[in-house]
């Protein structure tokens, strides 16, 4: 039988950080990944376990410096109903509403998505995006780390064993469109095969001009991935219907996807190539 490791539950954010710096802790908020750990059925389960739920600290939704700033304790819940992300991302809501059912909605957190840093976070496609930050902090203060510079190798982030990550900071750029898609095996309650966040700025008109490309994509990889060469056909250009052959025909050959049991990797070249010409068509409107 599974043994259940010890549990420390601080209740401010510097018993957290005294507790981080005494001894190796596995930082826990709605622990919807690690009930699968412990059974050791995902990688060896922690030693030890610090249960953050109760830190008011990294919660709450804001805008701060033209830039939307999301605790790390965050529910999808809670990005669902929020009325700034409703506001200013709602691409954040698409997905929050896509991840398990209404009982894990209600306990997982945007940050423990980023931090479990599995390639197939729902999440994190977004987060790179938007060109967003993380915000980590320890005892001696906070550094605010890119989120494409957040996830070095499979299953690792930049974050250091005495740190937190604290928030997740948003910037606010005018002009810029958000859209998501995700594909698994079915519609609700799926593991990705392929998820695909698609930003851009048209500052002229809805049609005009796409600038500030960013394509980023998640299952695809050992890390969620940008697609620079697929941003580069789609910078500058109308999104009209010879646009988006060019960009899934570059998707599709910069694409070096992942074969494992949920997907072949034929397959994920494919998907996504196709995603990405249905985002596009969607709001060339053709």
């Amino acid at each position: 039988m599974p043994v259940e490791p010890p549990v420390a539950s601080p209740r401010s954010l510097a018993d957290a950080y005294a507790l981080l710096a005494a001894d190796r802790y596995r930082p826990v908020a709605g622990g919807t990944d690690l009930l699968v750990q412990i059974t050791g059925e995902l990688g060896e389960p922690p030693d030890r376990v610090l249960d953050i739920w109760h830190l008011d600290e990294l919660r709450g939704i804001r805008v701060e410096s033209n830039a939307l700033v999301i605790g790390a304790l965050t529910t999808y819940a809670e990005l669902r109903r929020s009325p700034l992300i409703a506001e200013f991302l709602p691409a954040f809501a698409d997905a929050a509403a896509t991840i398990g059912a209404a009982q894990i909605q209600n306990r997982g957190t945007i940050g423990g998505n980023v931090v479990n840093a599995s390639p197939a976070g729902d999440m994190l496609p977004l987060l790179l995006a938007c060109d967003a930050q993380l915000v980590a902090g320890r005892g001696d203060g906070e550094r605010w780390i890119p989120a494409r510079e957040f996830w070095p190798s499979y299953r690792q982030t930049a974050l250091q064993p005495d740190e937190l990550l604290l928030k997740i900071s948003v910037p606010l750029a005018t002009g810029r469109q958000l859209r998501y898609r995700k594909v698994g095996t079915r519609r609700a309650q799926a593991i990705s095969k392929v998820v695909m966040a698609l930003a851009w700025r048209a500052d002229d008109e809805p049609a005009g001009p796409w600038r500030d490309v960013h394509v980023a994509l998640g299952s695809v990889a050992a890390t969620p991935v940008r697609a620079p060469a697929t941003e580069a056909v789609l910078e500058g250009v109308q999104p009209d219907e010879a646009t988006a052959d060019r960009a899934a025909s570059a998707l599709a050959g910069e694409l070096n996807p992942i074969d494992d049991v949920r997907s072949s990797a034929e397959y994920r070249r494919a998907v996504a190539a196709r995603v990405l010409h249905r985002l596009i068509r969607d709001e060339g409107a053709w």
